[in-house]
């Protein structure tokens, strides 16, 4: 029997595959009871380009003092800082890696601010 963990690595896994068939830079996502993490990687898949996360003292402050990291508020935040950082390190369109998490809640919220911001997937 699969953990939860593991299925979810099991479904990430075909994804990734995809992408990188693809050759193309990927945006990761990576979710947790209190942060948010993204990071867009490179086509080879051997440098993350930019990173954004739910950690940074400036998000931090941002988000308020008793802030969580863990609401879509936070994950949009963080989708709008990715695509920023992305477009300055000269990185227009992207595949999107949701990890193998659903697509709703904070990942949908993390990925629509990050195409509302000009990034492309």
């Amino acid at each position: 029997m699969l953990t939860k963990k593991e299925q979810r690595l099991r479904r990430a896994r075909q994804t990734r595959i995809r992408i990188a068939e693809q050759g193309v830079a990927r945006l990761t996502v990576n979710r947790t009871n209190l942060h948010m993490y993204a990071s867009v990687i490179s086509g080879d898949g051997k440098r993350v380009l930019a990173s954004a996360s739910t950690v940074e003292p400036e998000v931090r402050a941002e988000i308020g003092a008793g802030g969580k990291g863990a609401t879509t508020n936070a994950a949009a935040l963080i989708g709008k800082r990715i695509a920023e950082k992305a477009k300055a390190a000269g990185i227009e369109k992207v595949a999107f890696d949701r990890s193998g998490f659903a697509y709703h809640g904070r990942v949908k919220a993390l990925a629509e601010a990050a195409r509302e911001a000009g990034l492309q997937f």
